[in-house]
């Protein structure tokens, strides 16, 4: 194992950050952003894999973050690393850790102390399981800390996790205090994360911070996110791609001088359109004024590796948030409902990439989605027998219609996947003079006409949606009509067209004449006289056409 090479570290100034997932397709693109803003923020923290391989691999932007990492200097902020779960990280996944981080030049490594994966999935979202806070959840995390200390060559900085439901007695400031008295190492404020612990516990948003080593910090998170009320009871839900709230902008103006060591703040902006992200990185950079600061010297931890012994019974956690076991049976059963209702939104909207019409067939209601949830094809994901989500709930779903003997509930299930089949070859591209499919459509054929089936849950998501605002709750029982629309297909074959999305697919309706004019570009691009002049004009028009 990987121990330091001195009895300290010594931590640069990083100053004001942008977090980022280095994906080219996402917002704000950091890179973009400081170019129209020279001198906005100071450096960029991204998440990633954990091996650098799969990182440079996965990561659209990978390749300019390792050009430009000597002018914007990065902080690796991992995911799928666990600091509590069941299982320690075997030492190979260190030894990627390690290499990656020394590779980019990250001073530190920083994770929240959650539980993100099993069996080599991810969890949904990387919602991440958040240990108790109490003694046995406070030991298992420690063994796990300096699990990961122990492979490491630059410090593992401790962040403060999410929090929904309130387990364990103790306030979530007290227990990262014993964190880092029992590890030795450094502390990352989420203040995002602190107020959702603040909130469930029905405590002021400062409470604790007086008692709390603020002089042990050395980064502060910022983030978006959104406060529902249930009862006498309210949730924050750390949603990053919502606007930051004006209590945290606050609290980070008010614990800025106390954190006296302190070398970098981060904003994790992901999701907000250039514009905003300005709006708010301008805010922060007031507070965080762009300067350079000597570098800190830090003790290096020495504390012993103790054995895991997951006292604090993580997988109970995980099936109550699953809904295998009743919430009520909780120790804090409110709590532990919100941290369901997040989970089963993230599956959801997880399934809908891939299964917009199979998700809402068999799995559109609460009760639906958990028995997905709490199915053995699902916990297969984590029991390391699974392939991905997508792949457990075809399962799952194969299973239910093979029970429900509904033709237009296998016929959905069927062309939903057969979809990516469409897209396993590129087409070529069209000469000058020349028409083509664009790169990201492909046309298909099916035995069975289902635009109506189409048509209808996308216009039922609309509808009810829109209901959902004016009454408060969602009105699942309109989904009937959906039932009713698969059961009744219209007469194949049925040709349409199928669109790639960032992630999913989408299928597109035409009319029977524009469909049969395109047919033929299915083989390849043709000169555009020989396209109807209906079917070219339509496929233009909905942008499924090139020309050359």
């Amino acid at each position: 194992m990987t121990r330091p090479a001195s009895e300290s570290w010594t931590l640069p100034w990083m100053g004001l950050g942008l977090s980022s997932n280095l994906s080219a397709s996402d917002v704000p693109h950091p890179y973009r952003l400081l170019d129209t803003a020279p001198g906005l923020f100071d450096f960029v923290e991204y998440s990633a894999p954990i091996a650098l391989e799969e990182a440079r691999a996965q990561a659209t932007l990978f390749p300019e973050m390792w050009r430009r990492r000597v002018d914007v200097p990065v902080l690796f902020h991992p995911v799928h690393l666990n600091l509590y779960g069941p299982e320690l990280e075997p030492a190979s996944a260190l030894a990627e850790l390690d290499a990656h981080a020394k590779a980019v030049g990250s001073p530190w490594v920083g994770n929240d102390v959650g539980w993100w994966h099993a069996g080599g999935q991810p969890f949904p979202g990387y919602l991440y399981v958040t240990p108790p806070f109490n003694e046995a959840g406070l030991r298992d995390c420690a063994a796990h800390a300096l699990h990961i200390q122990a492979g490491l060559s630059v410090p593992l900085v401790v962040e403060n996790p999410a929090v929904l439901a309130t387990r364990g007695g103790m306030h979530a400031l007290d227990f990262m205090a014993k964190l880092h008295a029992r590890t030795g190492l450094p502390l990352l404020l989420d203040l995002g994360h602190l107020f959702s612990h603040q909130l469930s516990a029905g405590l002021p948003l400062r409470s604790g911070l007086d008692g709390f080593p603020l002089d042990q910090v050395v980064e502060i998170h910022l983030a978006g996110g959104v406060v529902t009320r249930r009862g006498p009871r309210s949730f924050y839900v750390d949603d990053h791609t919502q606007p930051v709230r004006e209590e945290l902008f606050e609290l980070l103006a008010e614990v800025l001088p106390r954190c006296t060591r302190l070398r970098a703040v981060t904003f994790e902006g992901d999701g907000h359109p250039p514009e905003v992200a300005l709006a708010s990185l301008r805010r922060l950079r007031a507070l965080v004024p762009k300067e350079s600061r000597p570098p800190l010297e830090i003790p290096a931890s020495r504390e012993p590796v103790p054995a895991l012994k997951a006292e604090s019974r993580p997988w109970v956690l995980f099936d109550v948030g699953h809904g295998v076991t009743p919430a009520a049976e909780d120790e804090d059963p409110e709590g532990s409902r919100a941290d369901r209702d997040f989970r089963l939104a993230v599956v959801a909207e997880q399934l809908d990439k891939d299964w917009p019409l199979t998700r809402l067939l068999l799995a559109a209601t609460p009760a639906d989605l958990e028995s997905f949830t709490r199915s053995r094809e699902y916990r297969a994901l984590f029991d390391g027998l699974g392939k991905s989500l997508s792949h457990a709930f075809a399962s799952w779903a194969r299973k239910r219609v093979m029970a429900s003997a509904s033709d237009g509930l296998a016929a959905a299930l069927s062309l939903e996947m057969m979809l990516p089949h469409a897209f396993l070859q590129a087409p070529p591209a069209p000469a000058p003079g020349q028409v083509a499919l664009a790169e990201d459509v492909r046309l298909g054929s099916f035995p069975a006409d289902l635009t109506e089936l189409v048509f209808a849950t996308r216009a039922l998501r609309r509808h009810l949606t829109g209901r959902a605002w004016a009454c408060g709750a969602m009105e699942v029982s309109g989904l009937e009509a959906l039932a009713q629309v698969a059961a009744r297909p219209g007469p194949g074959p049925w040709r349409f067209a199928i669109r790639r999305r960032a992630q999913g697919f989408e299928v597109v309706t035409l009319p029977p004449g524009v469909a049969d004019g395109l047919w033929a570009l299915g083989d390849g691009p043709l000169p555009v006289g020989e396209v109807p002049p209906a079917a070219l004009a339509e496929g233009q028009g909905r942008g499924l056409l090139r020309r050359g």
